[in-house]
């Protein structure tokens, strides 16, 4: 069967995940972030995480060449984090609070889990990178949170 990118990005939209951003800061140390459905785990020994990024995603270079960044798994209540992160605009980070630990990389307050990670390995993948982290420090959210979800071109909420 025959399939255009269409068909291709509407099959793989039937495979419900959480949304993250994944924060770095560049090299003039600003702080950029991407909102990510492509996370994953990848080892529990050592810890290590996994995104994918677009090469034509604006703040791609920034992704390409850091030693650190974390990876803010995002709760119900972050939708609108998300859209604003998953735009192309310079200046995403105006008028949001963040924290900093150990590298500096910026950290979301209110989300499910903030991994900060080092840089392990980037691979090469079509018209993305493939970028692996060991996770150096992390934080949870309160219990009860709930994640928030993208499923079908949509975000989605969990039933009950």
């Amino acid at each position: 069967m025959k399939f255009d990118s269409q068909d291709y990005r509407t099959a793989l939209g039937c495979y419900a995940t959480g949304v993250a951003v994944v924060s770095v800061l560049d090299d003039a140390g600003l702080p950029r972030g991407v909102t990510v459905n492509s996370f994953n785990s990848v080892s529990l020994e050592p810890p290590l995480v996994s995104f994918c990024i677009d090469r034509a995603a604006f703040s791609f270079p920034c992704f390409q060449n850091a030693e650190h960044f974390v990876v803010n798994v995002l709760a119900e209540p972050q939708e609108a984090l998300s859209v604003r992160f998953a735009s192309p605009k310079p200046d995403k980070w105006d008028g949001i609070p963040y924290d900093v630990w150990e590298s500096g990389a910026p950290i979301l307050p209110g989300c499910l889990v903030n991994l900060e990670c080092a840089l392990d390995a980037v691979h090469d993948a079509g018209d993305h990178i493939i970028v692996v982290g060991k996770v150096t420090r992390l934080a949870m959210g309160a219990a009860g949170s709930r994640p928030l979800l993208y499923f079908r071109g949509a975000y989605s909420k969990m039933a009950g």
